[in-house]
């Protein structure tokens, strides 16, 4: 496969401007700051510069001092950031934070079937009772793999896992291998069952990641790896011309959509020189989206599960997006270090 092909100095810089950025939007306790700032920290550890950092703590340490919210599956997002920063800064307020949300999900947060995490979000006014979507593998299952990890709690990392499993078994078609948006328990079917395309950039990303922590005996380990494995080549055959996929992956009149386009292919790139020619229209597709000032456009609004294709097709992309930012940052940063990989232990 053909070597990528990038300016690491402009891309750098482009990063710098996503993170700026990024920072001069207003969050909240919840999931648009938990992966814009997950984005943040791949930018941090991609480029070392610590004033990504910095900009950080500060925001973490202001919303600590003001009380935290009530939590929820959604909002335990955050806590990727405070991994980071407890690794980093090696403070235990932020660690004594991540042992609270994992002690949150594993006995408190609402569960259905094999022990599988409904999708919970910080609002009293919505309510998805026995539902699993998709975004849950990054929000909480890969979260307790990352805690059980830095702990050594073997049973976050094994609920972790759970999530995992359990999201792969009713969201993943074994046919076309991509994963759906929702799942309804108590109806017994994918609702819209439509393949959207943050959804599954959810799953791959989270996946790609889960397989650096496990270790390569364990059982958990085969069966991450052929599910992701399955999901890429059907991905790859789905993307369009620009680099991008559409945001109804199988629908090429759906709009493309830059978030998902950008999870997904970090998830390739860490497959290493198999994807090279895929991940390289990524690169230039992506960075085609992104404005002089750090915006990263083409983002699809926050998105429940819709009732039908022309749902997710009207979902407004012209606004800035934490997630938007957080998961084009993670692209970025991949990018940054395949170059890296190069001359270590390879991708």
């Amino acid at each position: 496969m053909p070597k990528l092909v990038f300016d690491e100095n402009n891309l750098r810089a482009v990063i710098d401007r996503v993170v700026e950025r990024t920072f001069q939007m207003d969050f909240s306790w919840d999931w648009p700051g938990g992966v814009a700032f997950y984005g943040v920290c791949e930018a941090y550890a991609a480029t070392g510069n610590m004033e990504y950092l910095t900009k950080l703590q500060a925001w973490v340490d202001e919303n600590i001092e003001d009380g935290l919210p009530k939590l929820s599956v959604n909002a335990v997002s955050i806590g990727h950031a405070l991994i980071t920063l407890y690794e980093v800064t090696k403070d235990e307020k932020y660690l004594s934070i991540v042992k609270e949300m994992a002690e949150f999900l594993t006995h408190e947060a609402e569960r259905f079937g094999d022990g599988i995490l409904q999708h919970t979000v910080n609002s009293e006014s919505y309510n998805f009772p026995e539902q699993a979507w998709v975004d849950t593998m990054f929000m909480a299952g890969y979260f307790l793999l990352r805690v059980g990890k830095l702990t050594g709690n073997d049973a976050y990392f094994a609920d972790g896992l759970r999530q995992y499993h359990g999201h792969e078994n009713v969201l993943q078609n074994p046919v076309t291998n991509l994963y759906y948006h929702g799942w309804d328990n108590i109806k017994g079917h994918n609702m819209s069952s439509i393949y959207w395309a943050r959804g599954n950039s959810w799953a791959a990303l989270t996946m790609a990641r889960a397989l650096v922590l496990i270790p390569v005996t364990h059982p958990s380990f085969m069966i991450i790896d052929g599910s992701l494995r399955d999901q890429l080549s059907t991905l790859v055959r789905l993307q369009d011309e620009s680099g991008l996929w559409h945001t109804v992956l199988d629908d090429p009149s759906a709009p493309l959509e830059t978030s998902g386009s950008a999870g997904i292919a970090a998830a390739l790139l860490t497959r290493g020189r198999l994807y090279n020619k895929y991940t390289q229209k990524a690169i230039d597709g992506i960075l085609a989206k992104i404005t002089p000032e750090g915006f990263v456009t083409g983002v699809s609004a926050g998105t429940a599960v819709m009732d039908d294709a022309a749902g997710y097709k009207g979902v407004p992309d012209k606004r800035i997006q934490g997630w938007g930012q957080g998961l084009a940052l993670t692209f970025l940063a991949e990018v940054l270090n395949s170059r890296k990989n190069l001359f270590g232990n390879g991708c």
